[in-house]
């Protein structure tokens, strides 16, 4: 089955920013800023009507009806060097129509309130599940072949190129099912879980709040709870808790039904709890987890307790609301950054770091490979989608001009760069586990924002981009955690019948309040807000990877700074791995474990270093 297209949807694809969504920064209504580029989609199709699309996709119909003759019931007594020439033809196949599911998320992406989008979309959606049925028999055979069998294949020289692809494939050796259910199964996603998302994605675009007297985008009300006046703050916040909770019942139905879906299909496949899925597709134990799930919680008093008590104090109120947690610690408008100079300080940061990684980076700008400003029916966020390696990534971003938009161009870019240099390992192992993928990200950000640190001379301002960068971190590591929390709470509960809306809420009041801790004051109205997070509906459990890939560049980045030698060549080497390496591999030139139970207190500790010296300043 193909990896690329619809199972990781446009606002929960891996590179979708944490720091974007968490602040609510929206499409549409932003001051017009000049230069913000739109991506160009004909590397992929021209437009939904091209020729060559339907062409693409009658050949791949064709040639995985071809395959499944050849191959079905055979893969067991062929040769290594067979079955590799097997797994070069699936490849080839499954990128033609990994390219087709990329142009129709991509373009939905830059349309999302575009009716003739959608159902294109939806379109290409059913008709590549229908192609890709054809092809499920071919992982689900490997998996049949006893390990002897399958040794024996590996013998052969053609066959161990495939060794990783192999590898991470038996992983979910234990948890499949016979032939009939798994193509059962993957037919009916697309009036099933893929539906459900949809209703989700639709529903949310059509939300409108009213601020100010105006009617607006739920993702513009959240991004007005930034403003410097507490009073809008205030107001936004009670109004989007007013819409989210007019729509909380379908919110809920919806989740209750994906949570219950899930269970089913765990039962099924005998997963022994709801994250274990999760955590074979991100190839780490249940352990690692279970070990920075543990670290973060029990370092929230050191962290998130501890910045927000100096925030409320700093703000000169005794107790924050939760729509103060985004408010700027200045009441002077942020000057804005046009996007030249963005595209400067990003590039000189990775340039800086090494010419190699910057020319990369340079494509990106060279090309129409972003899409950039905040237009009216565009997805929310920022995200990186890697397309296929045939073609090449795509970035979209929602920029504003402020500092903080360019720390996510920063991160967009890394997971682009990231893209590019894994492409080379083909389109079957090009992809990193989602506790690998943000590292690239994570690390191009850290190295802007040390550039810029770097630079800044005045005290205040250098000051508030330390709280920033702080804020940012708690958002990445301390809440993408508190929401794994959340889900794990709400799918554990699930499992013993439906949850009503209230109950949903009071979880999510329980696991922010212990994240964010004793500065804020939760009232009712916010039991609401984890509606329109669109993780919990689209990727269970996909959160944590962002604490996972924060920590783990810390220590990274710790590693860098120290002058280890031959960091950048080490660097560049991990990321061009792409999913052939396990994160033990990856790590060990660099001296790091993740197994390492102090592993986790390196990247913890970076964020408490620079809350030391806000507290100092």
């Amino acid at each position: 089955m193909s990896k690329a297209y619809f199972s990781a949807p446009v606002s929960g694809a891996p590179g979708l920013s944490p720091l974007l969504e968490e602040s609510g920064q929206p499409s549409g209504g932003a001051p017009a800023l000049s230069g913000p580029p739109r991506w160009d989609l004909s590397d992929l199709y021209a437009n939904p009507q091209d020729p060559q699309l339907t062409t693409d996709l009658d050949q791949a119909d064709e040639d995985s009806q071809a395959f499944a003759r050849v191959w079905q019931g055979r893969l067991a007594g062929v040769s290594g060097a067979e079955l590799a020439q097997a797994i070069a033809e699936y490849q080839r196949i499954d990128e033609v129509l990994g390219r087709a599911g990329s142009y129709a998320q991509l373009l939905f992406a830059a349309n999302t309130s575009d009716s003739d989008v959608a159902r294109f979309a939806q379109s290409i959606n059913e008709r590549l599940t229908a192609i890709s049925t054809h092809l499920l028999f071919f992982t689900l055979e490997i998996n049949r072949i006893p390990d002897e069998g399958l040794a024996a294949q590996m013998s052969d020289p053609a066959l161990a190129r495939w060794a990783p692809f192999l590898r991470d494939l038996r992983v979910f050796r234990p948890y499949q099912l016979s032939d009939e259910v798994e193509a059962v199964l993957h037919e009916k996603s697309v009036t099933g879980s893929a539906a459900w998302n949809r209703l989700f994605d639709e529903t949310m675009a059509g939300l409108r709040v009213r601020v100010g007297g105006e009617s607006t985008t739920l993702g513009n009300a959240l991004d007005t709870m930034s403003s410097p006046d507490r009073s809008v703050r205030a107001g936004a916040a009670r109004a989007i808790g007013d819409e989210l909770g007019r729509n909380v019942k379908l919110f809920s139905l919806i989740t209750n039904t994906l949570a219950k879906d899930k269970a089913i299909m765990d039962g099924l496949r005998h997963y022994p709890r709801p994250t274990s899925a999760r955590n074979c597709a991100n190839m780490v134990e249940d352990e690692v987890v279970d070990a920075l799930v543990q670290a973060v919680t029990e370092a929230y008093p050191r962290l998130s307790h501890r910045y927000y008590a100096l925030k409320a104090k700093w703000l000169g109120l005794e107790k924050l609301e939760y729509w103060d947690r985004n408010a700027p610690l200045t009441t002077q408008d942020e000057p804005l950054i046009p996007w030249a100079d963005a595209t400067r300080q990003v590039m000189a940061a990775y340039e800086g770091f090494d010419p190699r990684m910057g020319k990369v980076a340079k494509q990106f700008f060279d090309h129409a490979w972003i899409d950039a400003p905040p237009v009216p029916g565009k997805a929310s966020g920022a995200f990186a989608h890697p397309t296929v390696p045939s073609a090449h990534p795509y970035l979209l971003l929602n920029y504003r001009g402020r500092t903080r938009d360019v720390m996510t161009l920063a991160h967009e870019l890394g997971h682009g760069v990231h893209q590019v240099l894994a492409g080379r390992q083909g389109y079957l192992m090009s992809s990193t586990p989602l506790t690998l993928a943000e590292t690239a990200s994570v690390f191009g950000e850290m190295l802007t924002f040390r550039a810029l640190l770097d630079a800044q001379t005045d005290p205040v301002r250098r000051r508030l981009m330390l709280a920033a960068k702080v804020e940012d971190m708690l958002n990445t590591v301390v809440r993408q955690v508190a929401f794994y929390r959340f889900e794990t709470l709400v799918h554990e509960e699930r499992r013993k019948g439906e949850l009503l809306p209230a109950r949903i809420g009071e979880i999510w009041r329980q696991t922010q309040a212990e994240s964010l801790g004793p500065a804020f004051n939760f009232t009712p109205d916010y039991d609401v807000y984890w509606t329109y997070v669109p993780h919990f509906i689209h990727s269970p459990f996909y959160v944590y990877a962002y604490a996972f890939g924060d920590c783990l560049v810390n220590a990274l980045y710790g590693v860098f700074r120290s002058g280890h030698p031959g960091f950048q060549d080490k660097y560049l080497d991990m990321l061009e791995a792409g999913g052939t390496k396990r994160h033990r591999e990856l790590l060990a030139p660099f001296g790091l474990d993740a197994a390492d139970p102090g592993f986790w207190q390196k990247g913890l500790d970076v964020i408490a270093g620079f809350i030391d010296e806000l507290e100092r300043v």
